[in-house]
């Protein structure tokens, strides 16, 4: 059954779809196109598709030079009609799959597409899940839903799962670049699995199951928030101490072997790394087994944005005797990492909100955000706009809070404020200006 499909695959006669066009998807879909694959990316969302097909991007890993190439040509075509699934040969689903209010595994995107695909399902296709998730969801969740369909998994149709590697911002490094781990629901679903990713990337790295795969994912996830979590609780540590926990970690990577850098920030952001882990905690329950350690760190990086806050509060009681109720406070990056427009999870978000929690009259600076989007977990920051730099006077603000350390942000211009500064990400010291008025947090 699998020759017809692997044949297309190869002679890259094969039609893809992608399904969900953000920060994975998207990418996904224009490097499938420039590889030569006719695809097709799929939305619920028509702002999207519609400013996709004007050749408009939302995203910076994708120019809009590349969409009016590609549109141009026909090699991709955007949509929000689901019914187009029934003539695709290759479905990658790259939906979110972030936490419920109770912090436990919200699968809803995953399942209401895999629904959704099982209405449009035709024989000799190969769905891929992208989305990361906890082992075992691409056997034990999606692959039923789309049995409903009354095609069977590994004979009429066939499953297979690679999780996404994206890092927005990072240059270096692009979809078709990053090696990609690839499995499939058994042998003749991994031979296509391969044959696909093959041409999409190029370097392809197979493993034995599909559980193996969700496993190396969610793996690579914990290892960064458990290693932060360390730092963090080193600088908190360290600072008892009068020791720079960023002088420490720059000392500690000139060793040659047996040591990696990571840094202490406000706290975790960005779409996994602050929510896989849990994932992985609520599937282990289910073994009767507890992650004490995975636990910890999320517990460590959480109370982060408190203990920034805690810093900021002795910063203007010791140096202005101005109670945080009646303090301006200009907070540096709203998105979550540096040099993208990504909010989702910032840390930034929390700070914010316990800041005028406790009464604080706060504005934010950030080049990339110009406006504060919706989101789901804080709908009273919604529509605050940033304030321009060249607009702030040294009476403007009782103190700067540096959340983000974007590039293109003119911190010697914060530094001729001449008020306190409370640095979270080392960007003074790293550019060599002043310090007295900075403290590191």
């Amino acid at each position: 059954m699998t020759s017809t499909l692997l044949n297309r695959i190869r002679s890259r006669q094969a039609h893809i779809g992608i399904i969900g066009l953000g920060y994975v998807g998207l990418p996904l879909a224009v490097t499938a196109a420039k590889r030569g694959l006719a695809t097709v990316g799929l939305d619920i969302d028509a702002e999207k598709t519609d400013r996709l097909k004007t050749g408009k991007s939302y995203i910076e890993a994708v120019s809009d030079s590349d969409l009016a190439e590609l549109n141009a040509a026909g090699s991709v075509t955007w949509s929000t009609d689901f019914a187009r699934l029934a003539a695709l040969d290759v479905i990658v689903i790259c939906v979110p799959t972030p936490l419920t209010s109770h912090r436990e595994p919200d699968l809803s995107y995953i399942t209401e597409t895999a629904a959704m695909i099982a209405r449009h399902l035709t024989p000799e296709t190969l769905v891929v899940l992208e989305s990361t998730t906890f082992p075992g969801t691409t056997a034990d969740v999606l692959t039923p839903i789309l049995e409903r369909s009354r095609l069977k998994a590994g004979k009429d149709f066939f499953v297979g799962f690679s999780p996404e590697r994206e890092d927005p911002g990072n240059a270096d490094f692009r979809t078709a670049t990053i090696a990609k781990i690839v499995a499939g629901d058994g042998a003749e679903a991994g031979e296509l699995v391969q044959a696909f990713y093959g041409i999409v990337v190029d370097k392809v790295v197979p493993v034995s199951t599909t559980q193996t795969a969700e496993a190396v994912k969610i793996t690579e996830n914990i290892f960064r928030a458990v290693n932060i979590a360390l730092v963090n609780e080193l600088k908190v540590i360290f600072e008892a101490m009068d020791i720079d926990v960023w002088e420490v970690i720059d000392g500690a990577a000139t060793k040659p072997f047996g040591f990696m850098p990571f840094y202490p920030g406000p706290g975790l952001g960005g779409h996994c790394i602050p929510i896989d882990p849990f994932y992985l905690t609520w599937k282990a329950r289910e073994y009767d087994l507890s992650t004490r350690f995975i636990e910890l760190a999320g517990e460590i990086n959480t109370h982060m944005p408190d203990h920034v806050v805690a810093r900021l509060r002795q910063v203007l009681d010791r140096k202005s005797g101005i109670a945080l109720s009646r303090a301006r406070i200009l907070l540096i990056g709203m998105a979550y990492k540096k040099n993208v427009p990504d909010m989702r999870e910032s840390p930034s978000a929390r700070l914010m909100q316990i800041l005028l929690g406790h009464g604080a009259a706060v504005a934010f600076h950030d080049p990339y955000v110009p406006t504060v989007p919706k989101m789901r977990d804080y709908p009273e920051l919604f529509g605050r706009n940033s304030v321009a730099l060249e607009n702030v006077g040294a009476d403007d603000f009782d103190a700067v809070l540096i959340a983000t350390d974007h590039d293109n942000i003119d911190y010697a211009a914060l530094a001729r404020l001449n008020i306190p500064v409370i640095d979270t990400r080392n960007a003074f010291a790293r550019r060599g200006l002043p310090m007295d008025n900075v403290t590191k947090a």
